[in-house]
């Protein structure tokens, strides 16, 4: 799975964990807004995709290691792979690397002293054949490791808002854009799923009363039916139901929407109603 697959919930999965490893299903539920059944299926799919891993990182010194220690290497790349397969293989070694530049490979190990160091690269590297060159690096203070790395934001959300008024466009562009969204726009239906088939938007604003009365609600229908399209996230936000035509509007069980807002909406409302279905805090 590619880092532009992951949904927003699958980010916000992945960074609670890496700040808490320890919570659980039920608390990263609760921190996301979804069920527990939704976390638990994804964080399966997550493990067995091998986007993640979920295990124990111990800190070097509290568990008597105070060398830490970067091994460049130079090799013979005839036999390189032999070479990291018997380097990977030693206990002192907790990561290695194929690179390019003037080494080869590149270890992180770990050691109790200095003279277990020598040790190593005396006794245990210095009997691999096809080594030609090492040179070490002591780290004297680590600043940040991988145990403090948090997933880096993803691109913006993209949010296309489906409206013929275009006051209440440049509204919603103005109070989403100010809260990170990249928002586009289309004033009918028809110009929004040409849109939408050239670009999967992350969420959907529609109006009900455009082109034809109910125009996004055929939008929002044909959404649904589609393939690639019926998993976004439609947000209806519309004045239909303070008008006369108000009967026309389906129960909400059978809505093509994930929510339904009556303009006028209240900005914080709206921008909170956004993030709870773009999973976004």
């Amino acid at each position: 799975m590619a880092l532009n697959e992951l949904d927003s919930l699958d980010r916000e999965i992945i960074c609670i964990l890496q700040r808490d490893g320890r919570a659980s299903n039920v608390e990263i539920a609760r921190r996301a807004g979804v069920s527990e059944a939704t976390v638990r299926k994804r964080l399966e799919r997550l493990v067995s995709d091998h986007v993640i891993r979920v295990v124990a990182i111990p800190t070097a010194a509290e568990v008597g290691f105070s060398t830490v220690t970067f091994i460049t290497l130079e090799v013979d790349l005839a036999r390189v792979k032999q070479i990291a397969d018997q380097l990977g293989r030693m206990p002192e070694v907790r990561a290695i690397h194929y690179t390019t530049g003037e080494s080869d490979l590149i270890l992180e190990a770990w050691f109790p002293s200095s003279d277990d160091l020598l040790r190593f690269l005396t006794q245990h590297v210095a009997s691999i054949p096809g080594i030609q060159r090492t040179a070490t690096s002591h780290v004297l203070r680590t600043l940040k490791d991988a145990s403090t790395w948090v997933l880096p934001p993803a691109t913006p959300p993209r949010i296309l808002v489906v409206d013929d008024d275009p006051d209440f466009v440049e509204i919603i562009r103005l109070l989403l854009g100010s809260e990170g969204f990249s928002i586009e726009s289309a004033s009918n239906g028809e110009e929004a799923m040409a849109l939408m088939r050239l670009q999967r938007p992350d969420l959907v604003i529609l109006d009900v009363m455009m082109r034809g009365i109910l125009d996004g609600l055929r939008t929002g229908q044909e959404m649904r039916s589609n393939g690639d399209l019926r998993s976004v996230p439609i947000l209806m936000v519309s004045s239909i139901s303070d008008s006369a035509f108000a009967g026309l509007l389906p129960q909400a069980d059978t809505l093509p929407a994930d929510n339904f807002l009556t303009k006028p909406i209240d900005g914080a409302v709206l921008v909170a109603e956004v993030k709870r279905l773009l999973h976004v805090a």
